[in-house]
């Protein structure tokens, strides 16, 4: 297995080495391939980590090397990077924090594959996005990498092979996991996606030549894969998310497109009000009423009374969270799954019931909240760093989606796509952890590097103007 790694990376040098721009593309189709796990000379790795290192490697060496004295001179004539001083202190802060865990090698594993090398991602898209047409590069390869998780997902449920958990295999039970280990994985990957492939899709001309058109249906059948996935995965809260991002792009990216919007929106609240069983179950699900739920606000009430202890500043420390919690742990709950009157009082009285209505609850990596995540791994000032650059990142987006939209150019799309997938993120990270996982880290920063890119280009086309 060593040597077909060892190989397929030599390959990926050359590559890198002949073409950059394609070495790049093949690191984004290849996100997953964090699972792929080795080691090379003791240090523990992904195929996507080893990727991204000589990618970076090639690039320094070839271009900031050579010219570092003409680099280091024109620093100040250089256009500084998009959220250049948010990632700079992201990178103090999180080194921080592995200061915190006491620099245990799971805390240094964590901080180069969540926040390092995403980073070094980050720099290689920026780099390799010289024209704006190049953009359709980065679109492209999310795409071919969306395309295999789907069709991974849908041959799961056709046949129900490939998942390695009996419950989710059993076809009235059945939720898909594609390459990932579990449901939600699918729903954190691809609704983002959907929202960005949607504002791409929107954003390409009406008449197109036969081959371009042919694209475009892809496109649009990968748009429907991704949310049939998710639906396949069962995953609720990318569902939630999902919905938000159409609403939000609906309202904002044209006329028709809210008029629709409002006529849908209408349509599908009616129908959950008419119809009991869905009322029911929407109430069940916002108010975290089922046994899910239940468990994720006994897990934030625990992560919140560990920070309103000493760690309130510090935080646990990267990939200490499960060792601070278990002071405060409680082994499971009581829920009432049958919805008996009284349960409390029928729970004091009958030690049958409270045999029988005990849920054991697991000690999770995070606490399945997106600031409360971001708080326990990298302690306050990290969680409200986070929080800044992803409420400017909305900013930013919403600004470029007014603007294209008052300038009538399909850019707006693009931008609006973006902000959307953001929004699907923080929607979905409120009950679940969209960042700690190697391809959602690097998802993320593509998505500040795409940005940031159409940023540059706003203001380059104001200067000329």
């Amino acid at each position: 297995m060593i040597t077909l790694i060892i190989l397929s990376l030599i390959f990926f040098l050359i590559l890198a080495l002949i073409r950059f721009d394609l070495a790049i593309m093949a690191i984004i189709v290849g996100l997953p391939s964090y699972l792929i796990r080795f080691q090379l000379l003791g240090i523990p790795l992904t195929f996507l980590e080893a990727m991204i290192l000589i990618s970076f490697a090639v690039w320094f060496c070839g271009n900031v090397i050579p010219n570092f004295k003409t680099w280091f001179k024109k620093r100040k004539e250089r256009t500084p990077y998009p959220f250049s001083y948010e990632i700079i202190g992201l990178i103090i802060v999180s080194f921080i924090s592995v200061a915190i865990a006491k620099f245990s090698s799971e805390s240094l594993g964590i901080w180069k594959a969540y926040f390092f090398e995403p980073i070094l991602l980050y720099i290689l898209v920026l780099n390799t996005l010289k024209k704006k047409n190049d953009l359709n590069k980065i679109f492209l390869a999310l795409l071919i990498s969306a395309i295999g998780v789907i069709l991974v997902a849908i041959f799961q449920k056709i046949t129900g092979q490939f998942i390695f958990n009996d419950f989710w295999t059993q076809e009235e039970t059945r939720r898909v996991v594609s390459w990932f280990g579990y449901p939600n994985a699918i729903g954190l990957y691809l609704a983002p996606l959907t929202m960005v492939f949607l504002g791409w899709f929107f954003s390409l001309p009406l008449k197109q030549n036969l081959i371009k058109s042919l694209g475009k249906i892809i496109l649009l059948l990968t748009i429907i894969g991704s949310v049939a996935a998710i639906y396949f995965a069962r995953s609720e809260g990318a569902l939630i998310g999902l919905s938000a991002g159409l609403l939000v792009f609906g309202l904002i990216s044209g006329r028709r497109q809210r008029i629709a919007t409002f006529i849908l929106a209408a349509i599908l609240v009616g129908t959950i009000f008419l119809s009991a069983p869905l009322k029911n179950y929407t109430e069940l699900k916002l108010g975290l009423n089922d046994l899910s739920g239940q468990i994720r606000e006994r897990q934030w009430k625990e992560t919140i009374a560990m920070l309103s202890g000493p760690k309130f500043i510090s935080g646990a420390g990267l990939s200490k969270y499960q060792e601070a919690i278990q002071p405060y742990h409680q082994e499971g709950i009581f829920f009432n799954s049958d919805n008996l009157p009284n349960f409390d009082e029928q729970l004091r009285e009958s030690a049958e019931l409270r045999a029988k209505y005990w849920q054991p609850v697991e000690i999770y990596l995070y606490p399945h909240n997106i600031f409360l995540n971001f708080w326990t791994e990298l302690g306050l000032l990290g969680a409200l760093l986070f929080s800044w650059l992803i409420v400017k990142y909305l900013f930013i987006s919403f600004k470029l989606s007014i603007s294209y939209l008052r300038d009538k150019k399909p850019e707006k799309y693009l931008s609006l796509g973006l902000m959307c997938a953001m929004i699907v993120i923080v929607i979905h990270g409120l009950v679940d952890v969209p960042y700690f996982k190697n391809d959602l880290s690097a998802m993320f920063f593509i998505f500040l590097a795409l940005l940031g890119v159409l940023n540059l280009n706003k203001k380059y086309e104001h200067k000329l103007n």
